[in-house]
């Protein structure tokens, strides 16, 4: 297991040599959201308590939750990369947004096919 999952967040699992401790924090949002614990049983409890306080504290606050990855990014890259790509977009006869998409699509599928 590479990351830990509940409720639709994801959190990441890092281990510390020094304090002999996992530790990880929820990813695609802003809010911090931390948790740690001595095994992997106590790191996902904690995770799972941090969520539902995160959520609880939304709720008491009146505030809507953070959702991540939601599917919408900014993504800053040169003004000669990104006439490049606007290019190859128009010509493919697809948006940029499109194309960048489908960029984003290729590289993760053979990231993926090449970790099995």
């Amino acid at each position: 297991m590479k990351q830990l999952n509940y409720k639709g967040y994801t959190g990441s699992i890092e281990y510390s040599r020094e304090d002999n401790l996992f530790f990880g924090k929820v990813i695609g949002i802003r809010s911090l959201i931390s948790y740690e614990g001595k095994t992997g049983e106590e790191l996902e409890k904690d995770f799972q308590e941090a969520v539902n306080s995160y959520l609880e504290d939304c709720v008491d606050n009146k505030r809507e939750p953070e959702k991540p990855f939601k599917g919408s990014f900014n993504v800053r890259i040169s003004p000669k990369l990104h006439y490049k790509a606007a290019l190859l977009a128009q010509e493919e006869q697809m948006s940029l947004n499109s194309f960048v998409e489908e960029s984003i699509r290729d590289k993760v599928a053979k990231n993926h096919n090449s970790n099995h």
